[in-house]
């Protein structure tokens, strides 16, 4: 079986591609700082981007993180840019949220260290979100309730309502489990709505997602896109662009670039085409970067 996989062009080509990758990163200088979150009041929408697709949000009087990596490593993927917050530095966390099940969203050490920082410092461990069939892998660390649901269904969770949306991906965590689910959140509590897309290319569900939901926060992902059929699963700045325009969302957040290098585009390119892309469209003023670890208050 390896000796008719090494005879294969196409193979041999993606093995020495992802060994450029392992190289270039391992010599890639850590860059970034982290730094404490500031806390909300007076019921204020709170985002703090921790980097890759992490996001500290403090939304409904709860504090909620999503997709939440404080790796240093992905097994032999280095990490490149500090997390802009530490675990230890996260107030109590009420609520988890989690996209999918690949190893840079579903991080299993962050979430345990979450469970068991929040236990020590409340007593109570959170709560967390899955797809469906995520279940398993999240069983065994501690959190008090465990929900999973499918496409277009809703858990309420003391006064904000999380709704799980599509997006085009997979949810896969290894080769033979493609029955695992995957998707985006959108986040309401009667005042805000949020909507974190998880990893996904552009399709059409965009415009759905906008009219049944309203998000007025969309995140949305925008690297990880070359070589040009990894568009299939992940979106362009171009291919963000068009969705936030089909969300008719009112401000958009980059997520899913510079933090760890999971494809050929150079590190800074996806916030610069996105630049680009914002001027074309007449929304740059829509479109904010966030710095990891700084807290934006809406």
């Amino acid at each position: 079986m390896l000796k008719a996989s090494l005879k294969n062009p196409a193979l041999r080509r993606r093995a020495r591609q992802f060994g450029h990758l392992l190289r270039h990163s391992a010599v890639t200088p850590r860059t970034g700082r982290s730094y404490k979150p500031r806390l909300v009041s007076n019921g204020e929408l709170g985002l703090t981007f921790i980097g890759h697709a992490s996001f500290f949000v403090q939304m409904g009087r709860q504090n909620v993180v999503i997709d939440p990596n404080f790796a240093r490593w992905l097994f032999v993927l280095k990490r490149l840019r500090q997390p802009g917050v530490q675990v230890g530095d996260l107030p109590p966390i009420d609520l988890v949220l989690v996209t999918h099940a690949h190893f840079d969203h579903l991080h299993r050490p962050s979430l345990r260290a979450i469970v068991q920082q929040t236990v020590r410092r409340r007593g109570i461990s959170p709560t967390i979100v899955v797809p469906h069939h995520v279940f398993d892998l999240v069983s065994d660390l501690g959190f008090e309730n465990v929900v999973e649901l499918d496409w277009w269904n809703s858990y309420r969770h003391h006064g904000l309502t999380i709704t799980h949306v599509p997006s085009r991906h997979w949810g896969a965590r290894i080769l033979r489990d493609s029955y695992r689910g995957y998707g985006g959140y959108v986040l309401r509590d009667g005042k805000y709505s949020l909507y974190h897309a998880g990893d996904t290319a552009y399709f059409s569900g965009f415009r759905e997602i906008g009219r049944r939901l309203a998000p007025e926060l969309a995140l949305l992902p925008i690297g990880a896109y070359n070589p040009p059929s990894f568009r299939s699963v992940h979106a362009s700045p171009a291919d963000a662009t068009r969705a936030f325009l089909d969300l008719n969302s009112r401000w958009m957040v980059p997520m899913h670039y510079g933090t760890f290098r999971l494809s050929h585009e150079p590190l800074d390119e996806p916030l610069q085409l996105l630049e680009q892309e914002a001027k074309a469209a007449g929304i740059e003023d829509r479109v904010l970067v966030l710095e990891e670890g700084v807290t934006q208050f809406f």
